[in-house]
């Protein structure tokens, strides 16, 4: 599954599941640009990746605003001039019950979950359609099919983008380009750090294999569907979650 002499993208990048998929893209080949909200963390991300041997290149930039995503592929582009990998992983969780969900925590993750999955996908097709190839690859959750107390505006976005993401792969996919989701269930990062053990042992005994999954996990995952090995795949939701979602 090499991908070298491939550009990649990955927002959200700075830590945690966006973190290892960088990582792992790098260590198959690729150039990696890490986007990060923190330009500390998108650093600290590129530092790992010249210490193996790879390239990388940091790109902080607020990806809910169209003005900066504009702004980010055009020093993507400027430097690459071409992009053959997006992978959509930009997330936050703010968990409100609709009664107490202000507007602003709902709007904040609508524009930061599902709005950026929008503004970069098109910025990446403009590219992608010249060379008549790309991988975009979309971070969704289980949470899209479940749902969760306390998580209606996060379900929603994550469900957002598995539409999103059936949709656009019927627009491009006679241009050689894949769009593809990956739903991760209960994966140990620091979204996750803050549950107490009863709760996680709750969690965990639902789960078919017995344990929860890393970021390492999911970063294999997405690392397969951005390879050629994985040229006929498009359109479809991948669950990366021991068997939770046939429970």
């Amino acid at each position: 599954m090499t991908l070298q002499g491939k550009t990649a993208l990955v927002t959200g990048a700075g830590r945690g599941i966006g973190r290892a998929i960088a990582l792992k893209l790098a260590r198959n080949g690729a150039f990696v640009a890490v986007n990060s909200y923190s330009s500390q963390n998108a650093d600290a991300v590129v530092a790992e990746i010249h210490a193996l041997g790879g390239q990388a290149l940091a790109l902080s930039a607020d990806i809910s605003s169209s003005d900066s995503v504009t702004k980010l592929f055009d020093a993507l582009l400027a430097q690459r001039e071409r992009l053959d990998i997006l992978v959509n992983n930009a997330g936050i969780l703010r968990d409100r019950l609709l009664l107490r969900m202000s507007d602003e925590d709902w709007n904040a993750m609508i524009d930061t979950n599902l709005k950026s999955v929008f503004l970069c996908t098109r910025a990446a097709i403009k590219p992608m359609l010249r060379a008549r190839c790309g991988r975009i690859i979309n971070i969704s959750s289980i949470a899209a099919f479940n749902g969760n107390p306390g998580q209606a505006c996060y379900a929603a976005t994550k469900a957002g983008i598995i539409g999103f993401t059936r949709s656009a792969s019927r627009e491009v996919a006679k241009h050689g380009i894949t769009v593809n989701a990956v739903a991760p269930g209960f994966i140990e990062t620091d979204m996750t750090a803050g549950l107490s053990d009863k709760q996680k042992a709750k969690l965990i005994s639902c789960i078919p294999a017995g344990f929860p999954g890393t970021a390492q996990d999911v970063a294999e995952t997405v690392a397969f569907i951005a390879s050629d090995a994985a040229r006929y795949i498009t359109g479809q939701v991948i669950t990366v979650d021991g068997g939770l979602t046939t429970v």
